[in-house]
């Protein structure tokens, strides 16, 4: 694994001929770090060809055009968890998959392949390690986000060129720590420019503390039912809430008459005006979730997914133990917590400051441009080396 690729030279800087493919399909945490980092390489090099790789049963095939990026689909390839039917087919699946991703690898004349783990990435890789032309193979670069590596990342480590993660200690040995890429405009968001338009934009109130909830695209039970259930606690303690409740949930807040504006929406399409009109945020720990909400320097109150591996709670603990957010379980997230811990908390201004500027010490800003920069230097290489070889 080559840690250190050469820098990109200034003839090159344009990206003019340089080809791009962002493999991240499937859920937002694997989507948005790759459109994170594919918009860090436009800015670092304009005439470079970026080109996602999804599947389509993901939220790329509506993520990926609505950023302006060319979508290539292959047939997803899921690893199963555990033994049965499914793991019979896997084989099959793969390899109809990476069949599909070659040819997608050699339309676009790919130049390096940035993966982000999920059913599209190991297809991805395992193209990118074939004979994609007679003269060459394509270098992989995998970043990981979160703290305890996929199956899919962990098997392209094996012949990956660099391979770069979110967090220390995430499951792959040699990982770069640079953290999670996110979105220019969540890097660099002036909350306390934008408060008053987010505020409006939403139909908050313009000057009561508020909450930002949420749970995901598909929205989470227990803190749709705890926060809407407090709202009457929280009207009555001058607290706006701002509630994105999930598209196929339903809440029904009600607060006291004249109390603040409890807006409750299906999804939210603005993130970056949504935080801006925050004083705390509420939701889930997914490793996305967690690097947007400590790039704007928003206080949280974490409540990890109570299944699975156990990774969310890993994402958060970073953030926590620095002192910028809390966690709670998902059983303890109750009506009840909500109206005693939840609003003494956004009543107390100086322990919120200190939250948002503990999170200034573990946040990573730079992570998109970080990785797209090693891409760029990757792919350069890759060409001049392949131009080489012609000669």
């Amino acid at each position: 694994m080559n840690s250190n690729p050469e820098p990109v030279h200034d003839s090159v800087v344009d990206g003019t001929g340089l080809s791009i493919v962002v493999a991240g399909g499937g859920t937002a945490g694997h989507i948005e770090p790759a459109l994170a980092v594919a918009d860090a390489i436009v800015a670092l090099a304009p005439g470079v060809r970026v080109t996602a790789l999804g599947t389509p049963k993901g939220l790329e095939g509506k993520l990926v055009p609505a950023r302006g990026y060319q979508l290539e689909l292959i047939p997803p390839a899921p690893m199963p968890r555990a033994v049965g039917a499914d793991l019979v087919k896997t084989p099959v699946r793969l390899d109809r998959a990476v069949r599909a991703a070659r040819k997608v690898l050699a339309k676009v004349d790919a130049d390096v392949v940035v993966g982000f783990g999920g059913y599209v990435a190991l297809p991805a890789y395992l193209a990118a390690r074939a004979h994609v032309s007679k003269d060459r193979k394509i270098p992989v670069l995998i970043h990981e986000a979160n703290a305890s590596a996929g199956l899919a990342n962990k098997v392209g480590a094996r012949f990956a060129e660099q391979v770069m993660a979110a967090v220390p200690d995430c499951g792959i040995p040699g990982a770069q720590v640079v953290g999670m890429p996110v979105r220019q405009a969540i890097a660099d968001l002036d909350r306390a420019a934008l408060r008053m338009r987010a505020r409006e934009f939403f139909g908050l109130d313009p000057q009561a503390p508020t909450i930002l909830v949420f749970g995901g695209s598909q929205g989470a039970q227990r803190i749709n039912e705890a926060v809407s259930g407090a709202a009457g606690a929280l009207g009555a303690a001058g607290i706006g809430v701002l509630h994105a409740h999930g598209a196929t949930n339903a809440i029904d807040p009600v607060s006291p008459t004249g109390a603040p504006a409890y807006v409750a929406v299906p999804y939210l399409d603005r993130m970056d005006l949504a935080y801006a009109a925050a004083d705390l945020v509420i939701c889930r720990s997914g490793a996305m979730t967690v690097a947007e909400v400590t790039a704007a320097g928003l206080p949280a109150v974490y409540v990890p997914l109570p299944h699975g591996n156990g990774e969310q709670r890993l994402n958060a603990l970073p953030v926590v133990q620095a002192g910028a957010a809390r966690l709670v379980d998902d059983a303890d997230l109750t009506v009840d917590y909500i109206a005693r811990e939840i609003r003494a908390l956004v009543q107390d201004p100086a322990a919120l400051a200190a939250m948002s500027a503990a999170g200034t010490d573990v946040g990573h800003r730079q992570a998109a441009q970080t990785v797209a920069a090693a891409a760029l230097a990757l792919a350069a290489q890759h060409r001049n080396t392949a131009a080489g070889r012609r000669r």
